[in-house]
């Protein structure tokens, strides 16, 4: 079987996955969402790409859906340089909110995405209603990922750029890609005295009740959430919900902006 064929085959899958969900919601009773505007911020060495299938079960009630690709990942990947920092990132979602014209928005950030998401929090946070970070780094103003996650770089570095295990030459695409080490390195704002006023959730990613307990004890992050007053949910999946329950993912993130 030829790749366009295979090709042709997934996106008849995936079609069919979304209108079976969304028949699925309107028999249970799932309203149309109109007024939800997502965007969608991947984690450290993906892209927009990793959000597909949850785009389309959002946009399958109605939302608004932005997946927003951060330069130097995912289909932007020819852009990759060392040079590319956090603000960059961070300048990527703000435009992206500034040029869709959007307001009352609800933004997502999976892992390394809430460095970022952090960070357009303090840039504009008269456009947020809403801030979601997914099994993703809570960070204190003027930290960085280094500071909080420096088992990241323990990961192999080749000229500026950061080489994690999920870094897999060959593989076709989509897929990970290599990212800046600046970006790790960078420290992020969040000092505006705007940003405690936006309702803001952390969502942990566990497989069972065991890795969650451990997690509530050990985990930066969620004392970080907790010590803002946060609402903190629980998902029960591996690192990457977005890709492996798409389906629970959504449905949460729904429960959350009701």
């Amino acid at each position: 079987m030829n790749k366009i064929m295979v090709a042709v085959l997934l996106s008849i899958v995936g079609v069919g996955h979304t209108l079976l969900f969304a028949s699925q919601t309107s028999e249970k009773g799932g309203k149309p969402r109109d007024n939800d505007t997502f965007f969608l911020v991947h984690g450290m060495t993906g892209g927009g790409w990793d959000w597909q299938i949850v785009d389309q079960l959002l946009s399958a009630r109605g939302a608004y859906v932005n997946r927003v690709t951060l330069t130097g990942l995912g289909e932007r990947v020819h852009l990759a340089n060392p040079a590319i920092g956090l603000d960059t990132h961070i300048s990527d979602v703000e435009n992206a909110i500034a040029f869709e014209n959007k307001d009352n928005v609800i933004l997502v950030g999976h892992s390394y995405g809430g460095m970022v998401i952090s960070g357009v929090m303090d840039r504009i946070p008269e456009h947020i209603s809403h801030a979601i970070f997914l099994d993703a780094i809570v960070p204190k103003d003027g930290t960085s990922v280094a500071d909080l996650r420096p088992d990241l770089l323990k990961n192999r570095v080749v000229d500026g750029m950061i080489y994690p295990e999920s870094v897999r030459s060959g593989t076709g695409r989509p897929r990970d890609v290599p990212q800046s080490l600046k970006t790790l390195t960078d420290r992020v704002s969040f000092s505006h005295p705007k940003v405690t006023n936006i309702p803001s959730t952390l969502v942990i990613f566990s497989k069972n009740r065991k890795a969650r307990e451990l997690r509530a004890v050990n985990d930066q992050s969620w004392h970080t959430a907790e010590a803002r007053g946060w609402t903190i949910r629980h998902l029960q999946s591996d690192h990457n919900a977005q890709r492996s329950h798409p389906e629970a993912l959504v449905k949460l993130l729904f429960e959350i902006v009701e």
